[in-house]
């Protein structure tokens, strides 16, 4: 039940929404936090609640309980697949036999569905707000091909368990006179670029992997379960554990993209001739193999997430060498890891391989995203005896 309710809430939020990583960071945190809160108590609250702990009936269905906070979440973030959605509902419900198991799970369900709804309203989601362009070298502005901007909003979110945005700052991107910024641009202008004749075919492959839009670690998040055999309520809580540290440490990442707005780098090259250092040269032509996300380079969000995400994982099984794999349908390919940290370190150069971040960018991300997890985890989804 929960396997196939996680296939459902994938669909709805990248193939029909389409949303960025970012926004649905948002919406699978505010899912599986529900559905966290709903089983953790039907479970007699073995765990810290996320929000709440409804009070369950003894023998309340658990898959029920998993149905009705999920479609309850998604119908406040999705109104318009409302079909869709309460037709996957119907189904799992058809699943699990009428009675007062059934019915005490979604009572249970809607309780914490609707915690989570009330929790998250005016958390500043899809406000009005923009990235600061500007023509200052170093500074941030749209890239080609698509030129535009999207984004500023999730900068200022409310955070799900940390104080505040901005609680892990950094002392910012390498000065642009400075030995460090060369050797970033350097490296990511040789190795990243479209036409790179040093980066080798699996480099190739690596990059266009880890920026698939659907992002490939929702699938390993779903073979993990699979394969260590987690029941409903373990992997209720990984998936909470996984997806709110997530949005937490993007939201950080976010609010360091906007406090430095750092350029790109396919700015940075093709105007390196206005960067006051003699260390780099400009090529006005250079495109690199990825297209360019539309927001500031500084700090990487991919680096931020997948950190916070492997920390995570290597906190809730107690060890770093579990195997795992996923096919990314825009590489054609699939990638296999001995363990979160072989994934870890990869997604660092991979974002460099593609030519969409700087080394400080990545680097600088991968701390944010340890921290950010390590503060949560300290905090929330603790067992209680």
């Amino acid at each position: 039940m929960q396997g196939s309710q996680g296939g459902g809430r994938q669909n709805e939020i990248y193939e029909v929404a389409r949303q960025s990583p970012a926004t649905a960071a948002r919406s699978f945190a505010m899912v599986q936090g529900a559905v966290y809160d709903a089983v953790n108590a039907v479970a007699g609250v073995p765990y810290q609640p996320y929000l709440i702990a409804p009070r369950a009936r003894r023998g309340s269905s658990a898959d029920a309980a998993v149905a009705a906070a999920a479609s309850g979440v998604l119908l406040s973030l999705f109104p318009e697949q409302a079909a869709t959605i309460r037709e996957q509902y119907d189904a799992a419900l058809a699943e699990i036999p009428d009675g007062p198991a059934e019915t005490g799970g979604v009572a249970v369900g809607r309780q914490a569905a609707g915690a989570m709804i009330a929790a998250r309203a005016g958390d500043g989601a899809f406000d009005a707000d923009t990235w600061n362009v500007s023509s200052v070298p170093g500074q941030w502005r749209p890239t080609p091909p698509t030129n535009t901007q999207d984004g500023a909003w999730f900068a200022d979110l409310r955070p799900f368990a940390v104080p505040g945005p901005a609680m892990f700052r950094t002392s910012g991107p390498p000065a642009l006179t400075s030995a460090a910024y060369a050797r970033d641009v350097n490296e990511v202008q040789a190795i990243g670029g479209a036409t790179s004749t040093v980066r080798t075919a699996d480099q190739t492959q690596s990059a266009i992997w880890w920026h698939d839009r659907r992002l490939t670690e929702w699938a390993m998040k779903r073979q993990l379960a699979e394969t260590r055999r987690l029941s409903t309520l373990q992997t209720a809580r990984m998936f909470a554990m996984v997806d709110i540290v997530n949005a937490d440490a993007l939201i950080a990442c976010y609010n360091e993209k906007k406090h430095w707005n750092f350029w790109r780098p396919v700015t940075a090259v093709r105007e390196a001739g206005d960067d006051g250092n003699p260390a780099t040269t400009a090529d006005p032509g250079w495109t690199p193999l990825l297209v360019t996300p539309p927001f500031p380079d500084y700090t990487s969000g991919h680096t931020c997430s997948f950190s916070a995400i492997a920390l995570t994982w290597q906190r809730f099984f107690g060890r770093d060498d579990i195997p795992m794999s996923a096919y990314s349908a825009d590489s054609g390919t699939t990638r296999s890891f001995p363990s979160f940290s072989a994934a870890l370190a990869e997604v660092v150069e991979a974002r460099i391989w593609g030519g969409v971040h700087f080394r400080s960018a990545d680097v600088q991300g991968f701390r944010i995203g340890a921290e950010t997890a390590r503060y949560v985890l300290a905090r929330e989804f603790r067992p209680r005896r």
